[in-house]
Formats: C-alpha cells, sequence, structure tokens
C-alpha cells in the first residue's frame, strides 16, 4: 500500500519584546490570537510567555510571521490593534501573496496612516483600497469615489477636506449633495429652506461635528469658509441677462455670451469663457457700491471681500455669497466689506483717432467748439496753450488776449483756397462739433482705446477742469467739475477703466452766489457736477507742473478704495451663470465691479453623486476653480432619479477615465467599515442582481 507522503512542515518562532505586553499582542481574552487561529486552521500556533511559535504549512507560516510583524509595527505607533484590524491585515496579506493586485503597500503602512485628530479621535484608512483613494485624493485634482455604502467615501473626504483646511492648502470647503433622494421635491417640503435642505444634509453635518470642534463650526458656516447646500444652489450664481460684463470691444450683455468669448479680468486683460449657464428666474438684488457704482446679481452670487480686520491681519481675501452679506454691512459706522479693484487698467485694442488724447481733453475742458467761431482755448497757464499747438499738427495757437487762444490752420506756401480748419474736421468726425460745456462728451474711440490714449484724455480733462485737493493730514484727492452729464459719466468711465475711483455729487445752481467777471455779476444757469477722484500708485493724473507739483508734495493720492455699501431687493429676472478662465475667476461687470462666481481655493466634495444628471454633473465639474479639488463620490447601484434618466455618474465614468489628474477610485464589499454584516449585505445583492439580469443602474431603486 502506497503511502502519501507528507507534505513539509515550516516552523517559524516571533518573541514579542518585553515592553509591549502580550495583552495588546494577544488581545483581551485571547481575542486576537482565536482570529488569527480561525484564520490559519491548519497552522499551530502555540504562546509560552513572551514567544509565540507557529507550525504548519510553509506559505501559512510565513503569512503568519508576516501578520506578527505587522502588528508590532502598527503597536509601536502607540496605536491598538483590533479584532477587525487583525482581520483586514490577514485579508491584505493573503491578496499580496495570491498576487491580486500588485502593490507596495503593508497593512501596517495602511493602519497607521492618520489623516485627522480631533478630541482624542484619529481619522484613517482602514482597508487598502481606502488608503489608495486616500492618496489618490492627495495626488489629484478631481477624484471620483465609487462603491457601496458604507466603504467612508465622503467620510474619508471629509477629512481630507478638514486637514486641507487646517494646513490652509485650501480657504474654504464646500459640501453638496443632489436633493432628490425617494423622488421628493424641495418645494413641497414644509419649512424654511434650511428647514427644507436639512435633511438631505444632514450626513454632512454629522461628519463634520465628528472631525471639527463643535462650537466653531457655526463660525465657519457663518464666514463662508464652510458652505453646505443642495446641488441646485450651487450653480445659482448669477446675474439678470441684460447685465453688462466688460469685453476687449465694449460692453455686452452678460446674456448675449457664448463660450469662447473674451471678457476682461482683474488684471486688465481679456480671458475666455470657459461655460455659459442659464438659470431661470432668480431672485435679484442691487448691490451698491459707496461710489454710486452697483450691479445686479442673485443672492447666491460669489464676491470677493476682505474687512478691516482681515487687511490687519495679512488674512487673504474671502469669498462671500451675496446674502451672506445682507444685514451685516456696517462695522460700527465704518462700511465692512471692501470690494476688489483692477490690478491694472484695462487693456482695450488701441483704435486710430483723429486728434491728439491730451488735446482732445484739453478742447473738452476749457475749449470753444460751439462750429460757429473758429475753435478757441481759454487757459491763464501758457504752459497748457503750448501743450496745445504741439499736439496739434498743422494748427496754430495764435494768442488773443492773457487767457484767450484761438486755433488757426497754418497756411502752407501756395494755397489759393481756403480749407477747413484741422481742429474743425476732426471735432465734426467725432460729433464733437457744435457741441457746449452742458453738452460735451469723451467719444467711444476715446473711452475704448489703449490705458495711454484714455491716461492721456484725462489728464487733458484735468489740467483744463480739475486739480489736485489738499487736506492737512491726509493724501491729496484731485477733483473735476462739469456742468455735462455725459461728460460727468465719461471721466468717471475713464477714471474706473484705469484702476481708479470716482465719487461724483451734484452742486445745484439755484440759490448759488453769482460770480464775478469783468467787474459784473454772472449767475450759473447749470447744475455743476464734482468727481472727487482717486487714482492707483503709478497712474499719474496732471501733466501740468504746477498741478503736478501739489498733487506730489501732498503725498499723492493715497490708495483708491471701494466698499459694499447696500444690497437691495431688486424682483425677479431671468438670469445667467458664466464661467471665465481667469485665474481669480473674477470679471469685470457694471460699473468696472469685480465678481466672479467660480470655485477657486476650495475642497469641493460631491456626494451622493450617482443622483445627478449627466448635464448636473458636466455643471459640477466646469465650476472647478484655480488651486482647488473636487472629491464626486456615490454608489451607482443606489440611484433614485426617475425612471429613464440617466445617472452623470454612471456617464462620467466614459467620458472622462484616463483624463490626466482626473483619478478614479472603486471600492468594495470588502472595503466596508461598518457592521460585517453590511458586506455580506452587498455581496447578496450584487450576486441576485447578476443572476437575474436586472440592472439596477438605469433607473430607481425597487
Amino acid at each position: 500500500m502506497t503511502q502519501t507522503p507528507t507534505r513539509p512542515q515550516a516552523h517559524a518562532q516571533f518573541t514579542v519584546p518585553a515592553k509591549h505586553p502580550m495583552v495588546t499582542v494577544l488581545g483581551s481574552g485571547d481575542a486576537l490570537l482565536r482570529v488569527i487561529e480561525n484564520a490559519f486552521p491548519a497552522t499551530d500556533i502555540h504562546v509560552r510567555g513572551n514567544e509565540i511559535r507557529a507550525t504548519g504549512d510553509p506559505a501559512e507560516v510565513a503569512l503568519v510571521q508576516r501578520l506578527f510583524d505587522e502588528m508590532m509595527l502598527v503597536l509601536r505607533t502607540g496605536q491598538p490593534m483590533t479584532e477587525d484590524a487583525v482581520e483586514r491585515s490577514i485579508a491584505m496579506l493573503r491578496s499580496a501573496a495570491d498576487g491580486e493586485g500588485a502593490t507596495s503597500e503593508t497593512p501596517a503602512e495602511v493602519l497607521t496612516q492618520n489623516i485627522l485628530s480631533n478630541r482624542g479621535r484619529t481619522i484613517r484608512p482602514k482597508t487598502l483600497n481606502q488608503k489608495r483613494y486616500v492618496d489618490a485624493i492627495d495626488r489629484h485634482t478631481v477624484v471620483f469615489g465609487i462603491g457601496p455604502a458604507g466603504t467612508g467615501k465622503t467620510y474619508l473626504a471629509m477629512a481630507k477636506a478638514v486637514q486641507a483646511l487646517q494646513s490652509k492648502q485650501v480657504n474654504r470647503i464646500i459640501l453638496t449633495r443632489p436633493a432628490v433622494e425617494a423622488g421628493e421635491r424641495l418645494g413641497f417640503l414644509p419649512g424654511t429652506l434650511y428647514e427644507k435642505i436639512d435633511p438631505y444634509l444632514r450626513p454632512l453635518y454629522d461628519a463634520l461635528h465628528d472631525m471639527l470642534d463643535p462650537d466653531s463650526i457655526p463660525r465657519l458656516m457663518a464666514a463662508g469658509t464652510i458652505e453646505v447646500a443642495p446641488l441646485a444652489y450651487m450653480r445659482g450664481r448669477a446675474q439678470p441677462i441684460f447685465t453688462n460684463v466688460l469685453t476687449p470691444d465694449g460692453w455686452r450683455p452678460i446674456g448675449d455670451l457664448q463660450v469662447g468669448d473674451l471678457v476682461i479680468g482683474s488684471n486688465g486683460e481679456p480671458t475666455p469663457v470657459l461655460g455659459v449657464y442659464p438659470q431661470g428666474e432668480k431672485d435679484i438684488y442691487r448691490v451698491t457700491a459707496q461710489d454710486g457704482s452697483w450691479t445686479l446679481c442673485c443672492g447666491e452670487h460669489l464676491w470677493t471681500v476682505r474687512t478691516a480686520a482681515d487687511k490687519r491681519r495679512d488674512k487673504p481675501w474671502r469669498v462671500l455669497e451675496t446674502k451672506e452679506m445682507i444685514g451685516d454691512l456696517r462695522a460700527a459706522q465704518a462700511r465692512r466689506y471692501e470690494l476688489p479693484l483692477l490690478t491694472a487698467p484695462v487693456c482695450f485694442p488701441e483704435r486710430a483717432v483723429p486728434m491728439d488724447p491730451y488735446a482732445l481733453g484739453l478742447l473738452l475742458g476749457d475749449g470753444c467748439i460751439t462750429g460757429s467761431t473758429t475753435p478757441s482755448f481759454a487757459t491763464a497757464d501758457p504752459e497748457l496753450a503750448t501743450a496745445l499747438g504741439a499736439a496739434l499738427p498743422g494748427v496754430s495757437v495764435r494768442r488773443k488776449n492773457d487767457v484767450d487762444y484761438v486755433l488757426n490752420r497754418v497756411k502752407a506756401p501756395g494755397d489759393v483756397v481756403t480749407l477747413e480748419n484741422p481742429v474743425t474736421g476732426a471735432l465734426r468726425a467725432l460729433d464733437l462739433l457744435g457741441t457746449r460745456s452742458y453738452s460735451k462728451f469723451v467719444p467711444d474711440d476715446y473711452l475704448q482705446n489703449s490705458a495711454e490714449v484714455r491716461l492721456a484724455v484725462l489728464q487733458g480733462l484735468l489740467d483744463s477742469d480739475g486739480g489736485p485737493v489738499t487736506q492737512a493730514d491726509r493724501t491729496c484727492r484731485i477733483q473735476y467739475t462739469t456742468t455735462s452729464i455725459l461728460l460727468r459719466d465719461d471721466v468717471i468711465a475713464l477714471v474706473q477703466s484705469l484702476g481708479g475711483v470716482a465719487y461724483s455729487r451734484r452742486r445745484a445752481a439755484g440759490g448759488r452766489k453769482p460770480g464775478r467777471a469783468k467787474g459784473r455779476d454772472v449767475g450759473y444757469r447749470r447744475d455743476a457736477h464734482i468727481i472727487d477722484i482717486r487714482l492707483p500708485e503709478g497712474i499719474e493724473p496732471f501733466r501740468l507742473a504746477r498741478k503736478a507739483e501739489k498733487y506730489h508734495a501732498a503725498g499723492g493720492g493715497g490708495r483708491p478704495m471701494r466698499f459694499i455699501d447696500s444690497i437691495e431687493p431688486a424682483g425677479r429676472e431671468e438670469a445667467v451663470c458664466i464661467q471665465v478662465a481667469a485665474e481669480d475667476s473674477l470679471y469685470v461687470t457694471q460699473d468696472y465691479l469685480l465678481t466672479h462666481n467660480t470655485l477657486n481655493d476650495a475642497f469641493i466634495i460631491l456626494d451622493e453623486a450617482q443622483n445627478t444628471s449627466p448635464e448636473q454633473m458636466k455643471m459640477f465639474l466646469t465650476r472647478l476653480g484655480f488651486d482647488s479639488k473636487i472629491v464626486i463620490t456615490g454608489d451607482i447601484t443606489q440611484v433614485d432619479l426617475p425612471g429613464g434618466t440617466k445617472s452623470g455618474l454612471r456617464q462620467v465614468q466614459d467620458i472622462l477615465e484616463g483624463l490626466d489628474d482626473v483619478h478614479f477610485s472603486r471600492l468594495s464589499s470588502q472595503d466596508v467599515v461598518r457592521h460585517k454584516l453590511v458586506g455580506r449585505i452587498v455581496d447578496a445583492y450584487e450576486k441576485y442582481d447578476s443572476q437575474n439580469g436586472q440592472n439596477s443602474h438605469n433607473g430607481r431603486r425597487s
């Protein structure tokens, strides 16, 4: 009778260092030892003193030896071993031994990777796939965490978000999820908006309370550092379709913009539109700054602002929604929220013009261009008359008396026919001939020209009808006066396009003490518009020497500033949202106000993403701003969308799989960290679906 050869037996011995009590290795009541014995039934494991011996199949004994090595590595970090941790370590070691997916991660590396610690509790991955998911969030800008319930998709993403906020990698956390569970619609639910959405967002709130001091959460949410909102409200950052937005070709309604069009960013340079998202009708607010500039937007529209405390503490600008600032616009008597200004003059394409821009500014200020007489210029500064003559080729500036100069055409030898005065011809081409002091304006070819042309026009206006105004212990402001409403608005536009601010006030003609001219009273016939101007450092407002000297002797004009003064309801309007490619996401809207609506410097989590439509998923992904990170989590087997509606999470896998800087982490029932039964339930459902040919991905779950 042939005897079956016995397999060779292997022996291994492991000594536990004396500084580690055996109970930490074997568990209370030998609970950990029993888990190991149940996992290796064919291996004899004996414990004597601080020595552990294993005998059995060589491969199994090698795994037991490796398991105790990994357990000791974990224990050396001060982290206790649990039955669950031992079971997961065994599963990882067996998977590596069977060659199921090459991996360099060891159980000790997985179990000791700390993400966040709060109130004595440490959050860390518990499985290999969870560790890979966490590592992917560190390495990639957009990460999809796809897997069944209980695999820690959202919880780990939340921990990484809080870690990024605490380490100042981002300035804010945005948490969102679609509110379509059980087919319910928010509009039919009782209560206020926040009472309606609270049940849908409760899991996100609960996770936050595990990771942060509960007392700090309301403060962070009030400051906009943490935002929790349904997905539908993420896209509501919009302006009415008729709101003007500045483009290189001038102002255009935001509703006319298309993807690829250029708008002006905060640096004055053109930046392309990346997305246009119609919003339907929305409640609209008028946001007005203290200099009188204003624009319209919805309550969720984003504004970059800072407070005096932010500036004093050298904190970065913050991003707040319109509705967050309502009722909080004053700190004592001071305005709370400062708005950013252009960091450089707007860059319009250069246009050919028929007259030197500085000369045009001088004539708009102190010129007589009615057309009924030869163009003339009045000034008590011969320096200006000389500069005007130098800027007008073919024209002589002839002095008539102390303050009056006539602009005559220079006749060339041989002229036999009376030719048009070059100044008259240029003014006629600009539609300025025949205008008077109360009807003058700056032509569009100058308003929307290069920064050099716009500044030259402004300098001519200020040298003639403006000047520096000094006050004790204050920087010097610039003042300009005109009786023309059109010219008032054009001067303000010139100043704003150069990065400055302008405050306008009206001085009524009625009741004013008459002026004196040649010994007689001269009454005022029209209201005057007085403009106080602040220009950025480096923008020279004057060419006239005496005004420039006075301006600089007083220390220049100081820093121009603009604050939000009021936010008031303005009805309901059809609105649209745009995304721009500018690094700070800012674009120039009406009155040269800077606003934006994408998400920069943010950690954004979209939970329950299987309940997004393809359109919602695209909208969400294209809202990504600079220095931001997006994590999208969901379970494609638990779709609650109405029958026939595709899941955006299912579709996006086919579209973005393999795209650079986008990663898909897929977790399974083996990564469930809830009750062990949950993992077995998930497996049972997957088996049932595969046997019955059901596809629960394309409709509502039964």
